[in-house]
C-alpha cells in the first residue's frame, strides 16, 4: 500500500470512528419506540368521536343529533381518524415510555402511522430523553473567597448620595438662571433635518416637568450654555449634538435640536449631617449609626457580588470538566427563556411594541445559543450534584418563597399557591431553590 493510500485509509478510520461516536452520543438522548394501540380502544374512542360529530353535524336531510354513524364516516372520514388518532396517541406513547422507564423532554415525531378500521393502530415515536451524567470533578472545584473591605470614603460617599436624596429646592425670584441654579422646565426635542429626516417621528423627546442644574456635571453643556441666563417664562431653541459613544444608542451620534421653556428657577439646599438628619430618616439615634448601617448594606452587597461571580466561575468549570450532549428541545425552551426575558428588559427601558417586532427574531435566537446550551448544561449537572449529595428541599422553604412572593404581589400566599400549583410554578421554584442550595454546597466546599 502506497503512503497515499495509507494516509486516505487512516483518515477514513478517524472519520468512522467519529461518525460512530457522533451517533453513541446522539443516540444517548435520542429514543424511538413502537406503540399499538388495540383495535378495541381504537373502535370504542372512534365511537365517542362519532358521538360527539352526531351533537354538532348539520346535514340536509337528517335532524340535529340523528345523522347515521354511517353517513358521519362518510362524510367526515379523514377529520374523525386524526381526531381519533389525537385523542389516543398522546395517553399511549405516555403509557409506553414510563412502562419502558424513559422520562421524555421534548414532544414525540409520529412516524409510520397504521390505522385501518377494525385493525390495531400502531405508530413509531421519536423523541429526546435527558443524558445519563456522570458528573466528575465537582468536588474538586476551588472558588474565590475574597476579604470584603469597605472604607471610610466608601461610607462618605454613599452618605453624600443620601443627603442628595433629601435635598429641597426653592423658588427664585426677581434674577436669571446662574451657575448652579436648577431650571425647572418642559421640553421638546427631535431630530434635526437632514440625515435624521427618517428619525424625527420614531425619537421624540418630550417632558413636562424637568429640573436642569446649570453646570452640572451630569448636564449636558448646550443645556447649560443656552439656559445661562434665561427668566422664568423664557423660551429657547439650540441645537445638541450627541457623541457617538454615549450610553443611548438612540441619540448617538446624532444632532437634536431642543424648544425648552423655563417655567421656574431653583436653588438646591441639602440638609446638615448631623444626628437631626438622621433621625429624619428613620430609627436611627445618631449619624454614626448611619454610617454604621451604610457599612452593613454595602459589605453585604459587595459579599453577595463577590459570591455571585465566584458561583458563576465554579458553574463555567463545571461544565469545564463535564462534556455531554442536551436536548434540542431544552435548548429550545431556555433560548424561549433568554429571549423573552431581554424583550422585557427592552420594553422596560422604553422601546415600543413595533419596533420589537421588526428585530430579526432567528438572528437574535442563533446569538442566544451558545449561552442556552450552557445554562442548560449547567441546570442539568447540578441537578445531578444535588442527586449525589442528597440535597433536598424542604416545604417550610417552598413556604417562605411563596410568603415572599405574596408579600411583593400583595395577595394571599393561598392565592399564589394556586396560581403556582396550576401553571407548574410551584415546581419551577422548588427546582430554582435547590439548584441555589447546589452551588451554596459547592461554595463553601471549595474554600
Amino acid at each position: 500500500m502506497s503512503p497515499t493510500e495509507t494516509t486516505n485509509a487512516a483518515k477514513a478510520k478517524l472519520a468512522e470512528e467519529l461518525a460512530s461516536q457522533a451517533l453513541a452520543s446522539h443516540k444517548d438522548i435520542k429514543r424511538e419506540i413502537s406503540v399499538e394501540i388495540p383495535a378495541a380502544e381504537v373502535a370504542r374512542e372512534t365511537e365517542l368521536q362519532i358521538q360527539r360529530y352526531q351533537k354538532s353535524a348539520r346535514l340536509p336531510g337528517f335532524r340535529a343529533g340523528h345523522v347515521p354513524a354511517s353517513i358521519i364516516k362518510q362524510r367526515f372520514g379523514d377529520g374523525l381518524k386524526n381526531d381519533v388518532a389525537e385523542a389516543l396517541i398522546p395517553k399511549y406513547f405516555r403509557r409506553e415510555a414510563e412502562r419502558l422507564g424513559l422520562i421524555p423532554v421534548s414532544q414525540p415525531r409520529v412516524t409510520e402511522l397504521h390505522q385501518h378500521e377494525g385493525e390495531p393502530l400502531t405508530f413509531k415515536a421519536t423523541f429526546e430523553v435527558l443524558p445519563e451524567i456522570q458528573v466528575e470533578g465537582y468536588k474538586e472545584l476551588r472558588a474565590d473567597h475574597p476579604e470584603i473591605a469597605v472604607t471610610d470614603d466608601d461610607v462618605e460617599q454613599a452618605l453624600a448620595s443620601v443627603r442628595e436624596q433629601h435635598a429641597t429646592y426653592a423658588t427664585v425670584e426677581g434674577r436669571p438662571l446662574a451657575e448652579g441654579d436648577f431650571a425647572q422646565a418642559s421640553m421638546d426635542g427631535k431630530p434635526k433635518d437632514g440625515k435624521d429626516v427618517a428619525d424625527a417621528k420614531a425619537n421624540p423627546v418630550h417632558m413636562d416637568d424637568v429640573l436642569i442644574e446649570m453646570g452640572g456635571k451630569n448636564t449636558v453643556p448646550e443645556f447649560s450654555q443656552n439656559l445661562t441666563g434665561a427668566s422664568a417664562g423664557d423660551e429657547r431653541t439650540f441645537d445638541v449634538v450627541y457623541p457617538d459613544d454615549i450610553s443611548d444608542k438612540r441619540l448617538a451620534g446624532k444632532t437634536f435640536v431642543y424648544t425648552v421653556k423655563v417655567n421656574g428657577i431653583k436653588q438646591k439646599s441639602l440638609p446638615e449631617l448631623n444626628d437631626d438628619f438622621a433621625k429624619e430618616l428613620g430609627e436611627f439615634a445618631s449619624l454614626d449609626a448611619v454610617r454604621k448601617q451604610i457599612r452593613e448594606n454595602m459589605e453585604a452587597e459587595k459579599r453577595h457580588t463577590a459570591e455571585h461571580e465566584a458561583k458563576d466561575k465554579l458553574v463555567a468549570e463545571l461544565v469545564k470538566r463535564n462534556d455531554f450532549e442536551v436536548p434540542e428541545s431544552l435548548v429550545d425552551r431556555q433560548i424561549d427563556v433568554r429571549l423573552e426575558r431581554g424583550l422585557r428588559a427592552l420594553a422596560a427601558q422604553g422601546m415600543k411594541m413595533e419596533d420589537l417586532k421588526k428585530m430579526d427574531l432567528p438572528r437574535l435566537r442563533a446569538g442566544q445559543r451558545e449561552q442556552a446550551v450552557q445554562d442548560v448544561k449547567s441546570s442539568l449537572l447540578l441537578e445531578r450534584v444535588a442527586d449525589l449529595e442528597k440535597i433536598q428541599v424542604s416545604d417550610e422553604e417552598v413556604n417562605r418563597e411563596l410568603e415572599a412572593i405574596a408579600k411583593q404581589s400583595k395577595q394571599t400566599s393561598e392565592a399564589v399557591r394556586a396560581r403556582l400549583t396550576e401553571d407548574g410554578g410551584l415546581d419551577r421554584i422548588r427546582i430554582r431553590i435547590r439548584s441555589e442550595k447546589t452551588l451554596d454546597f459547592l461554595y463553601h466546599q471549595s474554600a
